[in-house]
């Protein structure tokens, strides 16, 4: 291996949220050394991997944009080409594109207590490049890009059509006039029947189970006449930020705390959009609202394509494939040229990555999170876990802000190294992803994802009104968190003879 390429910090992931932490980091630090290292050869995670038909956000752009660089638009959900080109200016606009480095697939990360940094081991065409730092940040999402979920579908090979996952789309398929099937309800089926129907023979939807769908305007209808009046964009940003995150929180509160009530104004909405001849049975889930997450769709593009005949639901299982389509369980046969797998993802943290400390292999399903930024046990580290329950980036904004002034404090007290530090009767057994959380691909993580606590700093809340006075303005100093320097440290660990 070559010598380490030494930095203060090291980045890994240039996707929304590394973009981000490396902007806050120019931002709200002095003179720190920093690289990104990014797997693939652009920049933009998500937005650069995902090219289905209609690919978008499923958050408004309005929270799901960065809290320092306004989203200029009037858009409510955005597609992703123009997320990706966002993440590129923003990039730009802060002088983080030349501290890029692409192709570089970080698969070992080691921290030395000794050294008080980190050695970071990335792989580059077969070959192995060394880092090192003494700040680590995992910002690569929590998804393997190489491996989407994939049921074994019992005679999928016999199938004479093409299978697809949205994962990894084919820049090159044609479904102009052809029957394609997506199996899914999530976001990214609701996404892809609308978005193909136009030019597809036909999209039937087959689910197991019907998702909460709620339709939201294509354009935000106090930013647009606020537009035309010139109000400043800064202005617009942030009175509208504001409005969204309030109602997000409202609409998931109201789930959580009147589900009945949530249910009936959810379900009686879906029924004004469906029109009489589209079957209630396949948008009335059998759970709560928001045990999955809430699926959005712009100006109702999914209901007007069942309207018009283009697209139609089916809710049953599935029994086998066979050459020409899907047989169901029902009995029924869906006949089918494509059949596109919406199935989900694969849970990962660190982009898989192995993690050390001390030569200590880290399991992070043992660990709990502090304030749900900080792993614990493993010093001098932030992992990026956006929200759940709202936009993504509010929760990384407020995780690279914490940790900025977690790196201001330290240089300001003579300190080079931190470590949250649990008591036993701190741990339980819940994910951070939440015990309510029923979607598939949480309880797929459930074996992969951090442990919340019992009670602060360990609780994962979820709550941005609560979260952001504490990781903005909350006191760093915490008997949770253990400050050392590296010469103290070296002292306690014990040398080989």
């Amino acid at each position: 291996m070559t010598e380490p390429l030494e930095f203060d910090v090291l980045i890994v992931g240039a996707g929304l949220s590394g973009i981000g932490a490396a902007a806050h980091l120019v931002r709200e630090t002095q003179g720190k050394t920093f690289a990104v290292l990014e797997r693939r050869d652009a920049m933009g995670g998500t937005w650069d991997l995902f090219r289905y038909p209609g690919i978008r956000s499923d958050s408004d752009m309005l929270t799901f944009g960065y809290n320092f660089r306004p989203w200029v638009g009037t858009s409510v959900l955005a597609d992703g080409a123009s997320i990706k080109q966002y993440v590129i200016d923003t990039a730009d606009e802060y002088g983080i594109t030349e501290h890029i480095r692409f192709g570089r697939r970080v698969v070992k990360a080691s921290w030395s207590s000794a050294q008080g940094r980190w050695t970071v081991e990335a792989d580059v065409d077969g070959k192995r490049e060394v880092y090192s730092a003494q700040f680590l940040v995992g910002a690569s999402g929590y998804y393997n890009y190489d491996e989407g979920f994939q049921p074994d579908f019992p005679g999928a090979a016999d199938f004479e059509g093409q299978i697809v996952h949205p994962q990894f789309w084919p820049e090159d398929l044609d479904y102009e006039g052809k029957r394609v099937v997506v199996i899914g309800s999530g976001a990214t089926a609701i996404t892809l029947v609308p978005a193909m129907a136009p030019r597809a023979g036909h999209v039937t939807m087959l689910q197991r189970s019907p998702s909460y769908i709620m339709a939201v305007p294509a354009n935000d209808p106090v930013a647009v006449p606020l537009s035309k009046l010139r109000v400043p964009v800064g202005a617009v940003y942030k009175s509208g930020r504001t409005r969204n995150i309030v109602l997000q929180q409202a609409i998931y509160k109201l789930c959580r705390m009147q589900p009945a009530a949530a249910r009936k104004v959810l379900l009686t909405a879906i029924r004004a959009q469906l029109g009489p001849d589209v079957d209630m049975k396949h948008f009335t889930p059998s759970y709560n609202p928001w045990d999955e997450r809430l699926c959005v769709v712009p100006n109702g593009d999914l209901f007007r394509v069942l309207r018009k005949g283009q697209a139609h639901i089916v809710t049953d299982h599935i029994d086998h494939f066979d050459a020409t389509g899907i047989q169901l369980k029902s009995g029924e046969h869906l006949d089918a040229d494509i059949i596109v797998s919406a199935t989900g993802l694969q849970i990962q943290l660190a982009g898989g990555a192995e993690i050390e400390v001390d030569g200590e292999r880290v399991n992070t399903r043992d660990q709990l999170l502090y304030k749900g930024v900080l792993m614990e046990g493993v010093p001098n580290s932030l992992f990026v876990i956006g929200y759940t329950n709202a936009s993504w980036t509010l929760k990384a904004d407020l995780a690279s802000e914490y940790f900025c002034r977690l790196i201001n404090h330290m240089d300001e007290n003579g300190h080079d190294q931190v470590v949250p530090v649990a008591e036993p009767d701190d741990r339980a057994e819940t994910s951070v992803m939440g015990a309510s959380m029923r979607s598939g691909y949480i309880q797929r993580g459930d074996a992969i994802m951090p442990r919340q606590g019992k009670r602060m700093p360990w609780l994962i809340r979820n709550d941005y009104f609560r979260d952001a006075p504490v990781l903005r303005r909350g006191k760093i100093a915490d008997p949770a968190l253990e400050f050392r320097s590296t010469s103290a440290a070296e002292a306690l660990v014990p040398t080989s003879t």
